[in-house]
């Protein structure tokens, strides 16, 4: 199955937009509160509902739900909203659906969330975003597994990656469950960072958790290994689970001769046929949702 990330470009320029990454600024999280932050996450959540429906039309069977679903949420727990059992209600249509047609939903925290960092308030913050994460998924009622995936990424070496990978193992193995059955990992875009061999060897081995495979960061931190190759080591961490994969296209392949090599293009041109075969791949592009339409036919014509 294919799939994308976050916005759904179509529905958010709808008459009703439609997206579910409400947030909303410190100081009105301090004036507003919890009635506030449950009011966006039932929008948000009702959205989700519409994005999976329309994917589902679509034969888009995989999403990456943005990580904005509850605001505020590392201040709180779920249960304290007072809309709590409407939302409730709402993530678990969203978990049946999702259950019932066989669709893939996950997550990717954003960039501050770093297991590894040398700082305990930073892995402190980072677990609490992860364990957000699980409980979200554990309120649309969805199995705890590598299939409804949270990925991260080690994000740093801070000068030592023997000691980082020491780091985050410890803290992967003492998450509490609704993260740790389904956290992954993700090779970086810089050659310095973490390729897919040390991510299996250093990380994999040692937790358990399966490594996703992203096709266009495998070419700054390749460490000698071709695609394929690097693929089938991701593909070994995912057990008896249908591996997750990553791929993009620079903008340069696209004329952007300005943009950095990391830079994702706005469609992507030539999506490998044996990737698409052996996982599911979230394509990552500027034009979402329109991208995977050129490779997927609608359920409904």
């Amino acid at each position: 199955m294919l799939g994308y990330a976050a916005m759904n470009r179509t529905l958010r320029d709808s008459d009703t937009p439609r997206r579910c990454n409400r947030d909303m600024r410190k100081s009105t999280w301090e004036s507003k509160g919890l009635k506030y932050a449950g009011e966006l996450a039932e929008q948000n959540f009702r959205d989700l509902l519409a994005i999976l429906q329309w994917n589902y039309k679509h034969n888009i069977n995989l999403y990456r739900c943005s990580s904005g679903l509850v605001p505020w949420n590392s201040q709180f727990d779920l249960n304290e909203l007072p809309n709590y059992e409407t939302i409730q209600e709402i993530a678990q249509q969203c978990g049946e659906l999702i259950k019932s047609e066989d669709m893939r939903l996950t997550f990717h925290p954003d960039h501050w969330c770093k297991l590894a960092s040398e700082s305990e308030d930073t892995v402190r913050r980072s677990v609490r975003s992860v364990v957000c994460h699980g409980q979200w998924l554990d309120l649309m009622e969805l199995d705890r597994s590598p299939r409804y995936a949270i990925n991260v990424h080690i994000g740093a070496h801070y000068g030592n990656k023997e000691a980082t990978a020491d780091r985050f193992c410890e803290v992967i193995n003492d998450l509490p469950p609704e993260a740790k059955s389904r956290i992954v990992v993700e090779n970086d875009d810089k050659e310095s960072l973490w390729s897919i061999q040390e991510l299996v060897n250093q990380v994999s081995d040692r937790t358990g958790i399966p490594v996703t495979f992203d096709y266009h960061h495998h070419k700054f931190t390749d460490r000698g290994l071709t695609y394929r190759e690097a693929f089938e080591m991701a593909v070994s961490t995912w057990g008896n689970h249908r591996p997750i994969a990553h791929y993009s296209e620079t903008s340069r392949l696209h004329g952007d001769s300005d943009a950095r090599p990391q830079d994702h293009s706005e469609y992507v041109s030539d999506l490998p046929d044996w990737l698409r075969k052996r996982a599911d791949v979230i394509i990552e592009s500027h034009q979402k949702e329109q991208s995977v339409l050129r490779y997927t036919p609608d359920k409904f014509v």
